[in-house]
């Protein structure tokens, strides 16, 4: 898949100088409300977005902010563009922070999984997110917006910008696609609040180090801040029975991944400790079938695996799925310091966290 990312990305160089033109001209004239229109929401908006693609823990990301609002008695929402799942409403509402409406297949697997993990929370979605959010304000009273994936969405105004990096992946080539993975040119990062590189660990550390000092020398007067994941517990697919991290680390298992990364969660696995007998890729968003299923059980079988065990954005798509042989979800939280909550309370005009 590297291999294969590499010749593209080689091969779009040379449409990258247009595609990175288009993407400034395109920021100047919301910038400027020429032709395209920024709007203000009645509420402040918090967007959570990367300046790369692919993974870089936006979901996690948007988690520990929304539990930092709920932490102050705000009342938060999470609108996203909902990408993967089936559901064409203008707006599709997740979850109405009482009960789930939809399905992973139809909400799209990060929005269900916001959902689970955050009762009380409405979580929407829809492809104008100008619509969503009002409709999320209005339909349910929430005093905060928190928008997944929103740094090119430029068509809502936000209080507050947050772009996120993988550790492991920093800035690629540093081209802009399809020459590589930037979204936008490096010099649009002018319009961010702070920047989070996440995924840090002992292994990445001085890569992430020297790259904190470029986005400082770069971006003087904006912050930058960097998370860890840590894990916080097993899922397990039949009720009744949950592992400690401990217990599951004894066990052999089979791991796959259906996201934008899937190296970096073999990688964590390692890290942490966990015997694996075997590692399947799945394109991102993958749709799961019974028959991938019984083929990842099969080849967990041939390895010696006691058990399969997957991400959580694939655990939710698996359910209809469970038998007797044993589904595994590492879960993931994300690790701040204080100095990034007190950050997050300055700049929305709260008391310190």
């Amino acid at each position: 898949m590297k291999q294969l990312l590499t010749i593209l990305f080689l091969i779009g160089r040379l449409f990258s100088p247009a595609y990175s033109l288009v993407m400034v001209l395109r920021a100047f004239l919301y910038r400027k409300n020429i032709l395209l229109k920024s709007q203000r929401l009645s509420v402040p908006v918090i967007s959570i977005g990367n300046l790369t693609l692919g993974g870089t823990g936006k979901t996690p990301m948007v988690r520990y902010v929304t539990r930092l609002l709920l932490d102050r008695d705000l009342r938060p929402a999470i609108v996203s563009r909902g990408y993967g799942g089936k559901a064409t409403g203008t707006v599709n509402v997740v979850s109405d922070g009482m009960r789930i409406l939809l399905p992973p297949d139809m909400a799209g697997d990060e929005p269900f999984m916001l959902a689970e993990a955050l009762p009380g929370v409405p979580v929407l979605t829809g492809p104008e997110r100008v619509r969503v959010a009002r409709h999320a304000i209005q339909e349910f009273g929430v005093n905060r917006i928190v928008m997944d994936d929103g740094f090119q969405h430029l068509a809502v105004s936000r209080d507050l910008d947050l772009v996120l990096f993988s550790a492991r992946a920093l800035l690629g080539n540093g081209r802009v696609f399809p020459g590589g993975p930037l979204r936008e040119p490096f010099s649009t990062l002018e319009r961010a609040h702070c920047f989070v590189i996440t995924g840090v660990d002992s292994g990445n550390r001085t890569q992430v180090e020297d790259f904190q000092r470029r986005l400082q020398g770069a971006f003087p007067a904006k912050p930058v801040f960097a998370g860890a994941y840590l894990p916080a517990g097993i899922w397990h697919s039949k009720q009744g029975r949950v592992y400690t991290l401990a217990e599951a680390r004894e066990m052999t298992v089979f791991a796959f991944a259906g996201i934008a990364n899937p190296d970096s969660f073999r990688q964590t696995l390692r890290q942490e400790g966990f015997s694996l007998a075997g590692f399947k890729e799945f394109k991102d968003h993958h749709a799961y079938t019974a028959q991938d299923v019984a083929a990842l059980v099969a080849a967990a079988q041939v390895h010696g695996a006691q058990a399969l065990i997957a991400t959580e954005k694939d655990f939710v798509k698996l359910r209809p799925f469970f038998g007797e042989f044993p589904i595994l979800a590492l879960t993931i939280e994300l690790r701040m310091d204080q100095g990034f909550d007190l950050f997050m309370a300055e700049r929305l005009g709260e008391q310190p966290l």
